[in-house]
C-alpha cells in the first residue's frame, strides 16, 4: 500500500488553504499516482464551508498535529473467537512472529495468544494434571484458546499518540500490544519495536511555509515539498525538497497552472474550488496581491467550472461567482468571539518579538462599533495566554477596500503607522485589504 501524503495548509484555513490542499492532493493522485489526501490543520471558516458545500466537495481531513498515532502502526491481523483450539491461534502466531488477537464476538478483546502465554498455559496444565502420562501436546492445542490468551496486555486507541503510549512500552516486558478503537473494540495489534521507532508522517504544505502557523509536531514527520506564495520562514527539512515559493495572490493559482501543465482533464467541481481560492484570497482581484498569472488561472478555471457547474448552479461569469463567495462569510454579529480573532490567523516573529495579525471580513465596517469592547477584550486575553507581545486584528470591508486596525499590546511600537486614529482607539485604513503585501511588511519595518 503506498504512504499517504497529507497535503495540508495552515492552522487556521481559507478558502485558498483549503482549496489548494484538496486541489493539490486530486492532481498527484490523479498525475503521479500518490496516496495524496487533503487535510486541514484547523476548523473551517464560514466562507470556505459554504463554497464547498456548494460545490459538493467533502472537507479535509482534520489532524490535530504531525505526531504518529496508533493507528498507522497497527497490524490489523485478523480476530479469533476465544472458544475455538489453540491449535489455530498457535499456528497465527508462530506464523507471524507475532501476538494472536483473542477477540470476543462482540469485538472486545479479551488477550493474545504468544509464546509466553502459550507456556505458560502448558505449565498449568502440567500442574494441574497428577497423571502427566495424559498431558499430551496435542490435547493441549486442542483446548479453547481463551483459556491461554494473555489478558493483561495493555491497550491503546487508535488516536493515542505513539510517544504518549511509549514509556508504557519501555516498561513492559511484553513485544506485543492490543490497538482498539475509541469504543474499546478489537482493530489491531502493534509491536514495541513500531512504537519505539514508528513511521514518519509524509508532509506537503501548502499556503504557507512559517512552522509557526503549520500543524504541530511538524518535527516528527518528513516534510516532503512547500507550494506557496508568503515569505520565507521556514524550519529546517532532513532532506532536500521541492519548495516553491511563487510571487502570486493565490496558492490555488499555483495549483492551477500545474493542473494545466499536466494535461489532465479537470473536473467542473476541482476547477470551481480552485476558482474560488483565487477569487477569495485576491478579493476578485481588487488586492494588490493580484498578478497577471492569477488572472489568466481563473479565467481557464472559470472556463471549465461555468460551462459544466452543477445543476443547482447557475453563475453568469466569474465576478457573480466571486461576489457569492465573498458574501458567504457571516458577519460579525452572529459569529463567536474566538470565531472573530483566531479563523484567519497567523503568528510572527521579528528576532525575539512574538505577535499575531488576524483577518476578518466583513460586508461592512458598521458592524465592528457594535461588538468593538469584547472584541478588544478577546485580543487582551488572546494575547496574554499565547504570551505575545503584540496583537492586530484586521476587519476588512471586501466591497470598499478598507480595514480598520484593533490592536493589543505594545501598541506603542505601531505609533509611526501611517492609518488615521478613530476616537474609538482602532485605526481606519483605506484602501489596505491585503495582510500579506500591505499591512505585514509595515508592521516589520517599524519593529525592527
Amino acid at each position: 500500500m503506498l504512504t499517504p501524503i497529507n497535503v495540508i495548509g495552515h492552522v487556521n484555513p481559507d478558502t485558498d488553504s483549503i482549496a489548494a490542499a484538496i486541489g493539490y492532493a486530486w492532481l498527484l493522485r490523479e498525475r503521479d499516482g500518490a496516496n495524496a489526501i487533503p487535510s486541514r490543520a484547523g476548523a473551517m471558516n464560514a466562507q470556505s464551508t459554504w463554497v464547498l458545500k456548494t460545490l459538493g466537495i467533502e472537507a479535509p481531513v482534520y489532524l490535530a498535529d504531525a505526531s504518529p498515532r496508533f493507528e498507522r502502526i497497527a497490524r490489523t491481523l485478523p480476530p479469533i473467537l476465544p472458544n475455538r483450539p489453540l491449535r489455530e491461534a498457535w499456528e497465527v502466531a508462530s506464523g507471524g512472529h507475532t501476538g494472536a488477537p483473542i477477540v470476543e464476538a462482540d469485538g472486545t478483546p479479551l488477550g493474545l495468544i504468544t509464546g509466553n502465554s502459550v507456556f505458560r498455559f502448558f505449565s498449568r496444565q502440567m500442574e494441574e494434571r497428577i497423571d502427566l502420562g495424559n498431558v499430551s501436546v496435542a490435547r493441549i492445542l486442542s483446548e479453547p484458546c481463551g483459556e491461554a490468551a494473555d489478558q493483561d496486555v495493555p491497550r491503546f486507541t487508535t488516536n493515542m499518540r505513539v510517544r504518549d503510549g511509549r514509556p508504557r512500552v519501555v516498561r513492559d516486558e511484553r513485544d506485543d500490544f492490543l490497538v482498539v478503537d475509541e469504543n474499546g473494540k478489537y482493530y489491531g495489534i502493534c509491536r514495541s519495536p513500531d512504537v519505539l521507532n514508528p513511521p514518519r508522517m509524509q508532509i506537503i504544505l501548502v499556503d504557507h511555509n512559517e512552522s509557526a502557523q503549520a500543524l504541530g509536531s511538524l518535527d516528527e514527520a518528513d516534510l516532503i515539498e512547500v507550494l506557496d506564495h508568503h515569505r520565507l520562514g521556514n524550519s529546517p527539512t532532513r532532506t532536500p525538497i521541492p519548495f516553491t515559493i511563487d510571487p502570486v495572490g493565490s496558492t490555488s493559482t499555483l495549483v492551477g497552472e500545474r493542473v494545466r501543465n499536466a494535461g489532465v482533464e479537470v473536473s467542473e467541481r476541482i476547477a470551481g474550488l480552485l476558482l474560488a481560492g483565487i477569487l477569495s484570497d485576491t478579493l476578485i482581484f481588487k488586492s494588490p496581491t493580484t498578478t497577471p498569472r492569477d488572472k489568466a488561472a481563473a479565467i481557464w478555471l472559470a472556463e471549465i467550472f461555468l460551462k459544466n457547474q452543477p445543476a443547482n448552479l447557475s453563475y453568469q461569469n466569474l465576478e457573480e461567482y466571486g461576489r457569492a463567495i465573498l458574501s458567504s462569510g457571516t458577519g460579525l454579529a452572529a459569529r463567536e468571539l474566538s470565531s472573530i480573532i483566531t479563523s484567519d490567523l497567523k503568528l510572527y516573529e521579528s528576532g525575539s518579538f512574538k505577535f499575531a495579525i488576524a483577518q476578518v471580513e466583513v460586508p461592512t465596517l458598521l458592524e465592528l462599533a457594535e461588538r468593538l469592547h469584547e472584541i478588544q477584550h478577546a485580543l487582551d486575553d488572546y494575547r496574554e495566554a499565547k504570551g505575545l507581545a503584540l496583537m492586530v486584528l484586521m476587519v476588512t470591508d471586501v466591497v470598499r477596500d478598507a480595514s480598520r486596525l484593533v490592536i493589543s499590546g505594545e501598541s506603542g511600537r505601531l505609533e509611526e503607522l501611517p492609518y488615521t486614529r478613530l476616537p474609538d482607539g482602532t485605526l481606519e485604513a483605506v484602501g489596505v485589504v491585503s495582510r500579506k503585501k500591505q499591512l505585514l511588511p509595515v508592521v516589520l519595518d517599524l519593529l525592527q
